[in-house]
């Protein structure tokens, strides 16, 4: 009876414990916050003066440089003659101390007159002038092309004091009467435009310099060391330059102690009206805290509900607890219809059995790893799904686990994305390039008609000739002697090679010319090179090229779709023949293909000419679609070659070979997967070739 007693002002205890607990935490967090964002309001009116002053020192110096554009454009107003201009430029050189040289130069960039600063020695006293004009002559080069003047890039100059300043020119371009009349360049130091532009207060309290990319420093005022806290950089942009300005205030890190007994008493302060508050209108914060929850709800939905991505919910039994609007619109089924059955009703039937399967070993899976985070937990897969007519869809799944309020897992989360549309485009986007690659195939078979036509003239003529012989032989009244049947056999053996020959060809063409499915294989670079032979020949007998073939012992094996690598070899033979023909001399026409190893994953193939090689404006177009140097051309060609070889995961380029090593012609080379079968297989082959 006693222990109620005891235990009923025990919980008013605890709960005032528990308040002066969590006002002490209170005061700790506030404390702790106030002192951060004030040291951080510190640090950040610091960067602000530095950025401020950074951006008003970078405007006085673009106004120093525009004033001095003006004065040394003035110069030349009223074409001066040698005295007055001198007179001139002295004056402005006396006015403007960052002024180191000023030169008056004709047309061909000779030095007509030059007139050095007052406050200083001639600047190019240890070093001559046109031996560090470089700069000088790429701004003048500069300013004749945007007829405008132009900044040159800053180099250094060893003074006679031993020192040295670093410098910049500026070159204007003089015209008279419409045309070139020469060039006035002044050389400025950075140093002194510095001293000059930026203003005492900034100097006193700043580090300023100019730097380069790499942060070396070419020119500084100001302070002798800044505190390397609070730095800002500007880019100033001249007329074919520009200059990298660098800010760097002296003042340190803010410290905090000033400050310290403020925000104290703010801290203080404010936690204790926040727990009143909190104390005395707990009940309004509490029905705050529910309109807002209501209101996060709705915008959750109604931002779920205008995803186009379906989303799918499921506890760990797989039963489906949500599904949002665009998920009941890709299936074909309500919200009710999907969360109802313990199957799926867009699970096609004959997929149900081993869909539940997958889903048992998903659902029966670890949610997580430990270590790993809910996101990196998930996966994607692709599967198939069924709309309510029926229809299959190809869908792709993105699975993470359903973490409740208390870490424990709940379910699963799944994003689904139908394919469609994309798999329509892709095969779409596959037929074309096929039809693309069999219209390259047959202008290709069209421009070898006419060889083809001359090549078997002599077969069909030799068995003309041979069938003629022989009927001449049958005929009534012809001798009949021991030596007919021979020479009728011979004849008929004859008419038979003639006539394969004439098979081969036609064959080849065919072959070539028929439409397959893409299947690679696994095969030598020789049958490659074996299967465009007969078509290359064609084309070089009519030219008189000299075929070289080139392959080590065994030939490279690769893994390719041998149809398109074919036709591959075939469009950079044709183009290696007829780079050659009417351009290089008959005894010289070579055409040269190789194939060899070059990687444990690779194998690379050449085709060689001697042609006269590649001019720079075609080759910066040569692998674009329908460009093309002859007239009957299509320009598909190499386009479509890149194409099949970038597919097999290989590159195609070409050198130039006209220089290398006193050389002429073009080189095309392209890789190709190499085949990773055993070794028993190419022993195989090498067995094979050596009994062959």
């Amino acid at each position: 009876m006693n222990e109620p007693l005891s235990a009923s002002p025990a919980r008013p205890r605890s709960r005032r414990l528990a308040l002066w607990g969590a006002l002490v935490a209170l005061l700790v967090v506030a404390q702790s916050l106030l002192v951060y964002l004030t040291a951080n309001y510190e640090r950040v009116r610091a960067q602000e003066q530095v950025e401020a002053a950074a951006t008003a020192a970078a405007a006085d110096v673009r106004q120093t440089l525009s004033r001095q554009q003006q004065s040394l454009q003035a110069l030349q107003w009223n074409d001066p003659g040698a005295a007055p201009w001198r007179a001139e430029a002295a004056s402005l050189l006396h006015a403007r101390r960052e002024l180191m040289r000023v030169e008056r130069r004709d047309v061909a960039m000779r030095v007509v007159e030059a007139v050095d600063s007052p406050y200083q020695g001639p600047v190019f006293g240890r070093i001559a002038r046109e031996a560090i004009e470089v700069e000088a002559q790429l701004a003048c080069t500069g300013a004749q092309r945007l007829s405008a003047p132009t900044f040159s890039r800053s180099y250094f100059v060893p003074m006679s004091d031993g020192l040295g300043l670093e410098m910049i020119d500026l070159c204007i371009p003089v015209q008279r009467a419409g045309r070139a009349d020469g060039w006035v360049v002044a050389t400025l130091a950075l140093t002194r435009l510095l001293e000059e532009s930026v203003g005492a207060e900034t100097a006193r309290t700043h580090e300023l310099s100019f730097i380069e990319s790499d942060g070396a420093r070419l020119a500084r005022t100001g302070v002798r060391r800044g505190g390397g806290v609070f730095v800002a950089e500007r880019i100033i942009d001249l007329p074919g330059q520009s200059l990298q300005l660098r800010v760097d205030s002296t003042r340190g890190s803010p410290s905090l102690i000033p400050n310290l007994a403020v925000a104290l008493v703010l801290g203080l302060s404010l936690a204790l009206a926040v727990v009143v508050v909190l104390l005395v209108r707990d009940v309004r914060r509490r029905a705050a805290a529910e309109a807002r929850l209501a209101e996060t709800l709705a915008f959750r939905k109604a931002m779920e509900d205008s995803l186009v991505t379906g989303l799918r919910a499921r506890d760990l039994n797989g039963r489906i607890t949500h599904v949002n609007p665009a998920f009941c619109e890709m299936v074909g089924f309500s919200a009710d219809e999907l969360m109802a059955p313990a199957t799926p009703p867009y699970w096609p039937p004959e997929l149900a059995d081993e869909y539940a399967r997958r889903q048992s070993v998903r659902l029966g899976g670890a949610p997580t790893v430990p270590g790993r985070s809910v996101q990196e937990a998930r996966s994607g897969f692709e599967t198939i799904f069924m709309r309510r007519n029926g229809e299959r869809f190809p869908v792709l799944i993105f699975e993470a686990p359903l973490v409740d309020g208390q870490g424990r897992h709940a379910g699963w989360m799944s994003s689904v994305l139908d394919l469609s549309a994309q798999r329509r485009a892709e095969e779409l986007s596959r037929q074309q390039q096929e039809r693309l690659q069999a219209t390259a195939r047959l202008a290709t078979v069209g421009e070898m008609a006419s060889l083809l036509s001359h090549e078997l003239n002599q077969p069909l003529a030799a068995i003309a000739s041979y069938a003629a012989g022989s009927l001449n032989l049958l005929e009534p009244g012809a001798p009949a002697d021991a030596e007919t049947m021979p020479m009728l056999r011979q004849a008929a053996q004859r008419i038979a090679e003639q006539a394969e020959r004439a098979g081969r060809v036609i064959k080849s063409v065919h072959d070539f010319v028929r439409r397959r499915e893409q299947a690679r294989e696994a095969l030598r670079a020789d049958v490659l090179f074996d299967a465009v032979m007969p078509l290359v020949r064609l084309q070089a007998r009519k030219s008189g090229t000299r075929i070289e073939l080139e392959l080590p012992d065994p030939p490279p094996r690769v893994v390719c779709d041998r149809t398109m690598v074919e036709q591959v070899l075939l469009n950079l033979t044709r183009n290696g023949i007829q780079a050659m023909e009417g351009l290089t001399e008959p005894a010289q026409r070579v055409l040269t293909l190789k194939a060899w190893q070059t990687h444990p994953r690779w194998v690379s193939f050449s085709v060689i000419d001697r042609g006269p090689g590649i001019a720079d404006d075609v080759a910066a177009r040569l692998f674009t679609p329908f460009f093309t140097t002859r007239s009957e051309g299509m320009g598909l060609g190499l386009s479509l070659c890149r194409t099949v070889i970038e597919q097999h995961g290989g590159a195609l380029d070409f050198v130039n070979l006209a220089g290398i090593g006193g050389g002429r012609g073009t080189e095309f080379r392209f890789t190709l997967p190499a085949d990773s079968g055993d070794r028993a297989a190419r022993a195989a082959d090498r067995t094979a070739e050596a009994h062959g």
